[in-house]
């Protein structure tokens, strides 16, 4: 989809672009998938993106996960693809990433979602792995809903034309067939689907309203039992899907990261503090190797050294 992508960046006059790894972060491949990822758009679209790392929201502090959606919102061009939906949706949820998406589009930039992170735009997931792999029985996830930023109330459902399967329906992102019909009776009533073929883009232009098809298959537009299919190229008004008009809340502009500044004076206080506790934690070190506590001994050596601080027998030095 380097054609995609290269067009969606014309409208950008200064891209500054990231990668959300958080749909792959339970994977025990992540640095690979990232490097793969950023290597990608730097060779094919000679644009330098962000690695942005927020992998398990259990696993992160507030600091870190408000780090994350601040860069973010600094952004103009966002990108998350492979992984799973409904890993993606645990870790997104408790920090609203869909207030960050909505401020991106508000401000003119551009989300780029595909695979496992385009099935969280819409207003419910589908738990494609827990169905498909697992055999779990049929539900709806709570998605972002994104996709209300432009008006439409829908579930978003990529690889719509999988056929992996050869000899069983892996289609509609290997739910199949039969399986989203039982699932579109469980949604809402003027909750649509919207579906879009592998190796194909919807491209919605929230100036224009409008959906433009991209790439080499279709999209398609389901609601209420009524499949609407649109070939490559074409473009669909937003308001023939039932779309509402929106116009996005201005975003307050953030103020750009700063940094702390600390005194000469301060800097020496702060080392001498270190080495006195230094001097006072090996002399402690000392004695307890003169009574035999090695264990204890060695025990302050390994924190001295986590501190930055080598221990030798006898001396101590800054690394």
């Amino acid at each position: 989809m380097t054609k995609v992508h290269r067009e969606l960046l014309t409208h950008l006059e200064s891209p500054r672009a990231v990668n959300l790894n958080t749909p792959f972060g339970f994977q025990e491949n992540v640095p690979q998938m990232t490097e793969k990822l950023l290597s990608y758009f730097s060779t094919s679209l000679h644009l330098t993106m962000a690695a942005l790392d927020l992998r398990s929201y259990e696993d992160s502090n507030p600091a870190q996960r408000q780090a994350f959606k601040d860069a973010i919102r600094r952004a103009n061009y966002v990108f998350a693809g492979p992984g799973s939906p409904s890993y993606a949706l645990r870790q997104w949820e408790p920090i609203n990433l869909g207030e960050d998406l909505t401020s991106v589009l508000a401000q003119g930039g551009v989300v780029c979602f595909s695979s496992a992170a385009a099935l969280t735009l819409g207003h419910y997931t589908a738990p494609v792995y827990e169905i498909y792999k697992s055999g779990n029985e049929l539900e709806w996830l709570a998605g972002l809903n994104l996709m209300a930023a432009v008006g439409l109330d829908c579930v978003v459902l990529p690889h719509y034309n999988n056929a992996e399967g050869r000899d069983y329906d892996t289609s509609r992102c290997y739910i199949g067939e039969r399986r989203l019909r039982l699932l579109e009776k469980m949604l809402p009533p003027d909750v649509g689907i919207l579906g879009v073929d592998e190796h194909t883009a919807a491209v919605i232009d929230l100036d224009s309203r409008t959906i433009a098809v991209k790439g080499k298959g279709q999209v398609h537009w389901r609601l209420n039992g009524k499949v609407n299919d649109f070939a490559n190229a074409s473009v669909i008004e937003l308001q023939d899907l039932g779309a509402h008009a929106r116009t996005l809340e201005p975003v307050q502009e953030l103020a750009p990261p700063t940094l702390a500044v600390v005194s000469e004076s301060e800097l020496v206080a702060l080392r001498a503090a270190q080495e006195r506790l230094a001097d006072s934690l090996n002399a402690i070190r000392a004695a307890a190797r003169a009574q035999g506590h090695y264990a204890i001994a060695d025990e302050i050596r390994d924190a001295l050294n986590a501190s930055g601080i080598v221990v030798r027998d006898g001396a101590i030095a800054a690394k």
